[in-house]
């Protein structure tokens, strides 16, 4: 059985290869794209749905009905992990999200690339980044004036 620090580093390995394969690779190979945005993100879900459903029960006093209870949760390693492979599976998923939509309308992949990134370091944070990009992109469409795109 895998200690849950080997987990930590195979988890943390596998999402930099999906965030490598959409900042870096082209995206005109569907099958290419499907691994950030499906593949590795189902597998870190398998671990994360492993590791919480084999643990959750076992911390008493631990939940999610207020913060202390959170902390007491987190406080078994297992479910901080548990945690961690969370945040990687969903930061990942709203990285392919993102990708696919700004390649949609037509962002460039240099604009994409930092928000991309500001996604896999601090999530929510690329994701409001690349909404109010895309707000902004669609507002200063050539044939509306911006006035009338308020």
């Amino acid at each position: 059985m895998p200690t849950p620090d080997q987990l930590f580093g195979w988890a943390g390995q596998a999402a930099m290869v999906g965030w490598l394969v959409l900042v870096l690779l082209p995206r005109r190979w569907p099958w290419l794209l499907a691994v950030p945005r499906y593949i590795i993100p189902f597998g870190l879900s398998l671990l994360y749905a492993g590791l919480a459903m084999a643990h959750f029960f076992t911390v008493d006093g631990g939940g999610y009905g207020s913060l202390a209870e959170v902390r007491v949760l987190l406080s078994k390693e297992e479910m901080l992990l548990a945690g961690w492979v969370h945040y990687l599976a969903f930061d990942l998923f709203i990285g392919g999200w993102i990708a696919v939509n700004a390649d949609r309308i037509g962002l460039s992949r240099l604009v994409q690339a930092p928000i991309l990134i500001a996604t896999f370091m601090f999530g929510p944070v690329g994701l409001a980044i690349f909404l109010a990009v895309r707000a902004g992109y669609f507002r200063k469409s050539p044939d509306e004036p911006l006035e009338a795109a308020a």
